[in-house]
């Protein structure tokens, strides 16, 4: 076995890349990173019934995206490919052969409703289903006749009873049984393709793995293959099994649960450094109280013996604060980059929003060409960046801030209601009057035509910056007036207020 460290990761390409695989790729990258070790990418897609070359770009694109590389993969090759288990099966039928050489594998003819029917059988009896060894000593003839009848047999290992200890990295000694395990159990399947217990040995032996990092829900399956192993004459790999990642209700997260999939998070307009910042902290704990790591940090701090046995719980919330973290961390020009980018990429997503619907695309898809159009758009980043949690919340917030927005401007209904009292009223002729008289609405000028307006109307506080704000912007919360009347800029501020005194407010109200 290769004296340097290489470790894997080996999606299933059956369908999207969840947040718990990220979890594992990640900390296997950071272990190979941290030792200057190898790490592979492997697709295991020998479920050819579910998986698809769709479902493994859309992992490979995912794993790019979250800032992983590889060493060696199916698209980057590598001195122990193919890495597509299904291009891999004559190592399989080697290694298959030389177990039933050996007397420690044979063929199985029984049928699915026959094991099922055993199945049943046993937990009506309340006993843990396992394989009776039927076909363990067939003879020769037996085994002609069923060939004759039209079987095909699955080829079965022969376990050994005794104990299995595994010196597992993270978890201590565990200790199984032999007997415990379900019988003999499959190592190739009746249409020729390897199972998992089998294939997976298989292939980390022949790709020089030497650590095997991987969810405990693969905990069960070690005994099998350590007795795998030790039938093929393989030395055995460090094992370390991660704890779940489980839901706030302490159930195994899943889809019902909302979002786990990472290119749902990024369509939702997560951040990579915050997604992978808040799994590495997911049953990993560092020294200290730092919580937020670049990858370079992450690299330089990980180690399996801070991973924790207990299952971690997913909190959404603190991701989202973890992103808007470093929403806010990000420097202005960069973070109209990154806002530009995710909404000409997901527009279609945005778009099926009904709340989206009249948001002005074009002006996005022209921001990269008109330098006009991209200072607005810098605007609108500073101006909201405090009050954003993901990128898709900028487009909610600024889309009623665009040019376009003008001609379809519209009160919320607690807006209108301040807007529809008699006093506002007052409020709103006098801001009217002192925008005319302003040559241009700047951050310079701004405190004087609002101490006007307070003291040509008679009103204060609330009573005074509610009409204001409403008038502006159609809402009575968001971002700072200092910011937002020169972004709007006097015309644009006028064309609203016009709106508000002569289409929105009651008739007894209007000019």
């Amino acid at each position: 076995m290769s004296e340097k460290i290489r470790v894997r990761f080996a999606p299933s390409p059956t369908g999207y890349l969840h947040i718990g695989g990220a979890r594992t790729a990640l900390f296997n990258w950071l272990f190979a990173r941290k030792a200057k070790g190898i790490f592979v990418l492997r697709i295991e897609d020998t479920d050819i019934d579910r998986s698809t070359l769709e479902s493994e770009e859309k992992i490979l694109e995912d794993m790019k995206w979250l800032g992983m590389d590889w060493d060696e993969g199916p698209d980057t090759g590598g001195p122990f490919g193919p890495y597509r288990q299904s291009e891999r099966l004559n190592s399989y039928l080697e290694s298959v052969r030389k177990l039933i050489d050996e007397g420690r594998a044979y063929p199985c003819y029984c049928t699915e409703e026959e094991l099922k029917a055993k199945r049943e059988e046993s937990l009506s009896q309340h006993r843990t289903p396992r394989y009776d060894g039927k076909c363990r000593n067939l003879s020769k003839e037996e085994i002609k006749k069923l060939e004759a009848g039209g079987r095909k047999p699955a080829i079965r290992f022969k376990i050994k009873e005794g104990q299995i200890i595994i010196d597992d990295m993270v978890k201590g000694k565990v200790s199984f049984k032999g007997e415990e395990v379900s019988g003999d159990f499959i190592i190739l399947k009746s249409d020729g393709t390897p199972s998992y217990n089998f294939a997976v040995v298989v292939d980390d032996v022949t790709m020089g793995i030497t650590h095997v990092i991987r969810g405990d829900e693969h905990l069960n399956n070690t005994p099998r293959q350590m007795m795998l192993y030790e039938a093929l004459g393989f030395s055995l790999p460090s094992f370390g099994h991660l704890s779940m990642i489980l839901a706030p209700d302490h159930t195994k997260l899943s889809k019902r649960h909302g979002t786990t999939a990472v290119g749902e998070f990024r369509e939702k307009g997560y951040l990579p450094q915050a997604i992978l910042n808040y799994i590495a902290l997911l049953g990993w704990a560092p020294h200290g109280e730092q919580e937020f790591f670049s990858l370079e940090e992450l690299v330089e701090n990980f180690s399996l013996d801070r991973v924790a046995l207990n299952a971690a719980v997913f909190d959404i919330t603190k991701l989202k604060w973890m992103n808007a973290h470093y929403i806010k961390e990000m420097e202005e020009e960069k973070l109209a980059e990154t806002v530009l980018s995710y909404i000409l990429d997901y527009h279609e997503y945005l778009n099926n929003n009904p709340d989206l619907k009249n948001v002005d695309w074009k002006f996005f898809e022209e921001a990269d060409k008109s330098s006009e159009a991209f200072n607005l758009l810098k605007e609108l980043v500073s101006m909201l960046k405090e009050s954003i949690f993901t990128l898709d919340d900028f487009v909610y917030l600024a889309k009623d801030f665009l040019p376009s927005a003008d001609e379809n401007f519209a009160f919320e209904t607690d807006a209108f209601e301040t807007l529809s009292k008699p006093e506002s009223k007052i409020v709103l002729d006098a801001f009217k009057a002192e925008i005319e008289a302003s040559p241009e609405i700047t951050s310079d000028n701004l405190k004087s035509l609002i101490q006007a307006v307070q003291k040509n109307s008679g009103k204060k506080g609330k009573d005074l910056y509610m009409p204001v704000r409403a008038v502006s912007t159609g809402k009575l919360h968001g971002p700072e007036i200092a910011k937002l009347f020169p972004l709007l800029g006097k015309e644009r501020i006028l064309k609203r207020l016009e709106y508000a005194l002569n289409k929105a407010l009651p008739a007894g109200q209007k000019n």
